[in-house]
């Protein structure tokens, strides 16, 4: 983390529900590179997002809400 990382919130907030076309709006703004990974955090964050889970194997990143709603992304094989 740098030194001069500001945090998502401070304070006590209300969590936003997962909404997945927000979440993908997100996704695709920073996939485009028209976000850096700040940006992108705050956007999964107005998304509802808490956390998410990153599958190597499976090449896939699950994103949770707050409610135990989930979304998806799945990443097609990159050969070097």
């Amino acid at each position: 983390m740098h030194d001069d990382a500001e945090p998502l919130i401070t304070g006590t907030v209300d969590i936003p529900p997962l909404d997945r076309e927000a979440l993908v709006e997100a996704l695709r703004a920073d996939q485009a590179g028209r976000t850096a990974f700040p940006e992108f955090v705050q956007g999964c964050w107005k998304a509802g997002v808490v956390r998410y889970d990153v599958d190597l194997a499976a090449r896939t990143c699950t994103y949770y809400g707050a409610d135990g709603d989930s979304y998806v992304e799945s990443y097609a094989a990159v050969e070097i």
